[in-house]
């Protein structure tokens, strides 16, 4: 655990970027502070919105890889409860978010994992609470549904990066601690640099294009389509990756966001890659031919492979932030500090 500590701090030393409620009411307000950047010494909850650790006892272990960045976790009260495929009831999960964003001592919610089980608890959580206490949220896959709530009935930027319980090689801790802890604005190079899977990078279509970043995994984000959790995605800059899905299944979900009007509406697009999701017949199209076809013609840059989502070495994105894509260059500049 030493060695991994230092290897994590070690790496910030060059940090060079190359369900049955109904529905809340939307809010007429949205918070007008930016939640607090990370210091070390800081207190950050650990909490599980979706499903458990396969082995609860890890949890230990999560804790450790949170104080490896210099943070003091604390547990949540009913983190390593199991129900199902889930990690408690939904009243536990959504108790411990509630309880979390309420404790003045922590600073930030790191989710464990990721799995399913977040939309189920987006109509139990104190949204009054959530804008009047601005809390960095950290996670990704199945915690796009929170992201993309938080963004919609909070209006303050979450960070869509590793999950707790999951590794922090160096993109994903650099890109973080620019973000959390300097409170800086740097340019993300899309492109993978190392690390498993190395998808080809590709430009469908050149340009720049500004907005705010929303999106995250693709199965989440498209089954919130329709519901008050989603964002307004109109301008937005939407980024996407999923995994564990077959082609056709992706194509279903885009045609989703096509029929629905969103990808009309956006200025621009990221796909990371659908991570182990290969055609299994010689005749499938593949992953990467479901994306031209959806966002080849849609007149707004476009790019695909980026570093994003399930694969080794993910960069940390400020979900909610004001960005500009380069997508011929395969930069994302982050253009505002998103703690305050």
């Amino acid at each position: 655990m030493m060695a991994h500590r230092r290897a994590i701090l070690g790496a910030a030393a060059g940090l060079v970027l190359g369900g049955g409620l109904p529905a809340l009411a939307k809010p007429a307000r949205l918070a007008t502070r930016l939640p607090p950047r990370l210091r070390t010494g800081d207190i950050v909850a650990l909490v599980e919105p979706a499903s458990p650790l396969e082995d609860p006892s890890q949890i230990a272990e999560v804790a450790d890889m949170v104080r490896a960045m210099g943070l003091r976790p604390k547990l949540a009260p009913h983190v390593g409860a199991v129900e199902g495929y889930l990690a408690g009831t939904d009243d536990e999960r959504a108790s411990d978010i509630n309880a979390m964003i309420a404790d003045p001592d922590v600073r930030a919610l790191f989710a464990v994992r990721g799995g399913w089980g977040s939309a189920r608890i987006l109509p139990l959580i104190d949204w009054n609470a959530v804008r009047a206490n601005p809390k960095l949220l950290i996670g990704f896959s199945d915690i796009t549904g929170l992201h993309l709530a938080f963004a919609a009935r909070a209006g303050f930027p979450t960070l869509h990066a590793p999950n707790a319980g999951g590794r922090w090689p160096a993109d994903s801790w650099n890109s973080l601690w620019w973000l959390a802890f300097a409170g800086s604005a740097p340019v993300l190079d899309l492109r993978r640099h190392g690390g498993w899977p190395h998808p080809e990078f590709e430009v469908l279509s050149d340009g720049v294009a500004q907005g705010r970043l929303l999106g995250g995994n693709l199965s989440v984000l498209s089954a919130l389509v329709g519901t008050p959790w989603m964002p307004d995605m109109c301008g937005a800059v939407l980024f996407l990756e999923d995994v564990g899905e077959a082609p056709y299944r992706i194509d279903r979900m885009m045609s989703q966001l096509a029929l629905s009007g969103m990808l009309a509406e956006v200025a621009g697009v990221i796909f990371g890659q659908c991570t182990n999701c290969a055609a299994r017949t010689a005749d499938s199209v593949s992953v990467a031919d479901v994306m031209r076809h959806h966002l080849g013609a849609l007149g707004v840059p476009v790019c695909i492979g980026a570093n994003i989502g399930h694969v080794a070495n993910q960069l940390s994105l400020p979900s909610g932030a004001q960005v500009r894509l380069d997508a011929g260059q395969g930069t994302l500049a982050i253009l505002q500090a998103i703690v305050a």
